[in-house]
């Protein structure tokens, strides 16, 4: 069995040999144009006039155009047809495209755009949540509610009740590989478009519909991307709708990636949220019933903000059972970046709402959090007692948060730690440190239920190679690998017989987006329906062969064993293609009992769920601000996991990319809604001095009680929300200034700034 094995990435030596190749490595043809968008200066009002006269004669320039030479105009949506390519005469955020220059250089484009004159008609743009919402500026009629049980009426009979509020910002996605994309016109006015993105389909789509011919005329091609994160989901549409229109009506290829800085300006964030609650609960903390109010800046265009809030709101009771909630959720139209998917999906968001509502309760009745926690868990499950339902009716039939908490609080030796934190904190008046643990129960699926669905492509050669691909794409995460373990498996071969190729949407059709953690399990399963299906073959053939039933035939250590016979696999191969039995195959899967209304909020949009617990230890300077993380473990349910050291490593990435968002990851706009955090200079992601100095991360032994690819678990996105236990580490520390009068109320992100102010707020209540 090659699954469950730690293997190498499959492109690990290449990575760090540089030979990787990406988009921007692909060898151009001669006579490549390269594009560049020239990008709006102000975030609301319309062009009173374009001037590009002076673009159109720089040096290198072949082509440029604008909105006038478009008709009609390209959609670079991913939902409801509200992102035109360039700008059709209204401005809606700094940094919105107006025209594209094709050029002879990279640098050429990029100088020349700079070249343009345009006048404004400047209009009021908005901004904040408070600005939306005095302007109904929103995305759906009105607020989204789903509730569960009778929250008010929970809420008045409670015997403590608080309010209060949490903001958190957006995050940008930072891949090490920017946008890009190249386009090769074929012959019949079809195209070949390379594409950085993590749904080629979409690609296909956009592009076939900007040419006017069928999704058939244009192949999209993506061998890895330097990194995605959701950044890749729907953002890539723009570079390649351009580069393929101006290959169509030049004839020659075009290549365009963003420079970092054009790419902040252009592109999307993670949503960022203020959240509202109003909650009751008795003396042990155990919540009786809530209201929340999610709030979030969704930027110009929808995007994919009306499911990234469902999902907030899915995950707004993270691993605690609320038998009496009410969620409401305003998607808020402004004039800044179309925020769009992120690791999480809003997940995260939802989840550090219910965790902040957790730690005011502890502060309120002076209790460890950690018991607060605990006396609102669901049951871990077990058949005989009642099933516990989410606030959205969905039962929780395989909770395991408790066991996994009692085993993560005594490998990290929490009680201990805490008693030492609390007596290091009375003697020490400048640095402070506190703790926290915090729970995940993510779900996995798309929400929008037809994207749950996968294709392969499966061959096995006559020597016995196998050469598969599949619908998933491959950003760093190691996809390609555990899916090349599958199928070594079902064939009972060496992994190095095993080649998957770039995603392709000639050899693989209808392929959804590599989000939603769902690419090991949808494309896992599909490359397993495909295998299985070649393998059954060659076992019938040989059964008869040897007059025996298929059943006895084995597969295993490279070779095949039927009725006292061995061969080895490529033998087995070679005899069945000489017998004509065909040795190729598709495969398909489609995830089983889901269904979803997000209008009602009520159905079963989740698979199953994953789940894990962390503990974060840190350390913050009262005079400054600064802090570090002195120690993370963390202890994760991956279910059988596929690959432990690609789990592993997914895991530690998740965290740190959490803790970034939620510490140092800031992104301001000013007054005017420019991005004033649009490079690294100014935009703080996580270095690797950063990570925790001590750091364990260990998986949670335990198989997927759903039907999955050998029983594993998603273990991409729900990692993100271990973040949330430095976040609350660093409140704990705050509060070690104050008297216990006062909750810290830390918003985030908790750079040094923030934990200076909030410091400060504690000295004056003490």
């Amino acid at each position: 069995m090659s699954v469950a094995k730690s293997l190498p990435h499959d492109s690990g030596s290449l990575h760090v040999s540089g030979e990787a190749r990406y988009i921007d490595d692909i060898p151009t043809p001669s006579g490549t144009l390269h594009l560049a968008f020239g990008l709006s200066e102000i975030a609301c009002g319309t062009i009173d006039s374009l001037d590009l006269g002076a673009v159109r004669s720089a040096d290198g320039v072949v082509l440029v155009w604008s909105a006038a030479d478009l008709s009609p105009m390209p959609d670079a949506s991913p939902s409801v047809h509200d992102e035109p390519l360039l700008s059709t005469g209204e401005v809606h955020y700094v940094g919105q495209p107006i025209f594209v220059v094709a050029a002879d250089s990279h640098l050429a484009a990029r100088k020349a755009v700079r070249k343009a004159e345009i006048t404004y008609r400047k209009k009021l743009s908005i901004q904040t949540v408070e600005e939306a919402l005095s302007a109904d500026s929103r995305f759906e009629d009105g607020p989204r509610i789903y509730s569960k049980g009778d929250a008010k009426q929970a809420l008045d009979d409670a015997p403590h009740r608080l309010q209060g509020q949490i903001e958190m910002g957006g995050q940008e996605h930072f891949y090490l590989e920017g946008q890009a994309a190249l386009s090769i016109p074929q012959e019949g006015g079809e195209v070949v478009v390379h594409s950085s993105t993590q749904h080629p389909t979409e690609i296909q789509h956009k592009v076939a519909h900007a040419l006017n011919i069928p999704m058939h005329g244009v192949r999209v091609e993506t061998r890895r991307m330097g990194g995605g994160f959701g950044g890749k989901e729907s953002q890539g549409n723009a570079l390649a709708i351009a580069t393929a229109m101006i290959a169509s009506a030049t004839g020659k290829p075009c290549k365009m990636r963003y420079d970092r800085d054009d790419d902040m300006m252009i592109t999307g964030k993670r949503h960022d949220f203020q959240i509202t609650y109003d909650v009751g609960f008795d003396d042990t903390g155990r919540i009786q019933g809530i209201d929340f109010i999610h709030y979030t800046r969704c930027g110009w265009a929808q995007d994919l903000s009306l499911p990234v809030a469902d999902r907030a709101m899915l995950h707004a009771d993270n691993a605690y059972h609320l038998p009496n909630a009410r969620i409401e959720s305003h998607r808020l139209k402004t004039n800044i970046q179309s925020a769009t998917a992120y690791r999480g999906f809003g997940g995260p968001q939802g989840i550090i709402g219910i965790e902040r509502v957790i730690d005011h309760i502890a502060t309120h009745l002076k209790r460890d959090p950690l018991s607060v926690r605990r006396a609102n868990f669901y049951t871990d499950f077990d058949e005989t007692e009642d099933v516990q339902t989410t606030p959205y009716h969905q039962p929780i039939t395989d909770c395991v948060i408790n066991s996994i908490v009692d085993e993560l609080c005594e490998t990290s030796d929490y009680r201990t730690r805490r008693r030492a934190i609390q007596s290091w904190n009375a003697e020490n008046p400048i640095l402070k440190r506190g703790i926290a643990l915090t729970p995940v129960k993510f779900g996995i699926s798309f929400t929008l239920t037809h994207l749950n669905q996968a294709g392969a492509l499966v061959h096995v050669y006559q020597d016995g190679s196998i050469h598969l691909n599949h619908g998933g794409t491959e950003m760093g995460q190691g996809l390609f690998q555990k899916v090349a373990q599958v199928a070594a498996s079902r064939f009972g071969v060496d992994i190095d017989q095993v080649k998957i190729t770039a995603t392709d949407t000639a050899k693989v059709p209808n392929t959804s987006a590599t989000a939603a953690s769902s690419g090991s399990d949808l494309n896992g399963m599909a490359v397993q329906n495909a295998c299985d299906t070649i393998r059954d073959r060659i076992a019938e053939f040989l059964a008869e062969k040897h007059k025996t039933i298929p059943f006895d035939v084995l597969f295993e250590n490279g070779n095949v064993f039927v009725a006292g016979t061995t061969y080895s696999f490529a033998e087995a191969a070679k005899l069945a293609y000489e017998n004509r039995v065909s040795l190729s195959a598709t495969g398909f899967y489609k995830t089983p009992d889901i269904k979803w209304d997000r209008i009602k909020g009520e159905g079963q949009p989740f698979f199953y769920f994953a789940y894990g617990a962390a503990v974060s230890e840190v350390v913050i300077d009262t005079l400054t601000g600064e802090n570090r993380i002195l120690r993370t473990d963390i202890l994760h349910d991956a279910g059988a996991s596929l690959n432990p050291a690609l789990d592993i490593g997914q895991i530690e990435g998740g965290f740190v990319q959490g803790a970034g968002w939620l510490t140092t990851e800031e992104l301001v706009w000013d007054n005017r809604g420019q991005l004033r955090t649009h490079a690294p200079s100014t935009y703080k992601i996580p270095a690797c001095s950063d990570r925790p100095d001590v750091f364990n991360v260990a998986l949670w032994k335990g198989e997927n009680p759903a039907a999955t690819v050998y029983r594993s678990k998603a273990v991409g996105e729900p990692p993100f929300v271990h973040g949330a236990s430095v976040l609350l580490a660093l409140s704990d520390a705050i509060a070690a200034v104050g008297n216990g009068n006062e909750y810290v109320a830390l918003d985030a992100p908790a750079t040094a700034e923030t934990i200076l102010h909030a410091v400060n707020r504690q000295k004056q209540s003490a």
